[in-house]
């Protein structure tokens, strides 16, 4: 395993149990746009479906109830932490039916494999090289079966995430002033990139459409909560610096985030691009 692929799952594994954590949270957040995914790759009973960047398997259980027992659910993820929970998870649930392994969506190896359906929720953008991804879920498709993914779309329509990363980004020394790198949050929001990837990648019947997705939460601070023991990417950014810095980093977070204060709480926008193809 590359050293940044190491590095990745060492991060996620350090944001394992805050994600496990928010599960409640992240299923208000994201369930509109979780079952737009789920229908878009026409998940159903009796198919065998392959989840990509599982994360601890809240969304593999959403899949593992449209298939039921005769079908079959493989989660795959890089962090052994992840994992270990989404085994967990799908225990506790009694999906007999499903199974979480340690993989790397860069190199999954299931060549021929003949899944029915693969989703991907939240975790494309987070790839180095996003096309050698697509590229291998699709060859553990069957012919004609379908794929749909979850990524974040454009700074401007992401304002928490540009605001929280151009803050990390600036305490850590980095520039923060250019487009995203690759492997970050926003990395696959500019117009036309995901659908590109996908038709290089061999999918055909390309489709993109963007779905809001707002985070609603009592206030910033909780927001903030959140992001402190299950943001990853921002998690990672701020580790280096003594927690004095640290802590000043979030400060200047949360001042710039109050501006989405409501009367009735916190609402923080988000915009989601649902992304799908289908194998030839």
């Amino acid at each position: 395993m590359a050293a940044v692929v190491q590095d990745a799952a060492k991060a996620w594994d350090r944001a394992a149990a805050g994600w496990d954590r928010n599960t409640t949270l992240i299923r208000a957040w994201l369930a509109e746009a979780n079952e737009a995914m789920l229908d878009a790759a026409r998940i159903g009973p009796g198919m065998r479906v392959l989840d990509v960047a599982a994360g601890a398997g809240d969304q593999t259980i959403d899949i593992a109830g449209r298939v039921g027992p005769t079908g079959a659910v493989l989660a795959t993820d890089v962090a052994p932490a992840m994992v270990a929970l989404a085994e967990n998870n799908l225990r506790r649930a009694g999906l007999h039916w499903t199974e979480a392994r340690i993989a790397d969506a860069e190199a999954l190896d299931m060549d021929g494999a003949g899944f029915d359906a693969a989703i991907c929720r939240l975790g494309l953008m987070l790839s180095q090289r996003p096309l050698l991804a697509l590229q291998g879920i699709l060859r553990a498709l069957a012919p004609g079966k379908r794929f749909a993914a979850l990524v974040f779309s454009h700074a401007e329509a992401n304002p928490c995430i540009a605001i929280t990363s151009r803050i990390a980004r600036t305490y850590a020394g980095l520039p923060s002033d250019h487009q995203p790198p690759p492997g970050s949050l926003l990395s696959l929001g500019e117009h036309g990139l995901v659908s590109d990837l996908l038709a290089r990648a061999g999918f055909q019947g390309v489709s993109v459409r963007s779905l809001t997705a707002p985070f609603r939460v009592p206030s910033c601070g909780e927001y903030l909560d959140f992001v402190r023991c299950a943001g990853s990417p921002i998690m990672n950014l701020l580790r280096p610096l003594s927690p004095k810095i640290q802590e000043r980093a979030w400060d200047e977070m949360a001042r710039e985030l109050d501006q989405f204060t409501t009367p009735l709480g916190w609402a923080g926008p988000n915009e989601l691009l649902l992304c799908a193809g289908e194998r030839p």
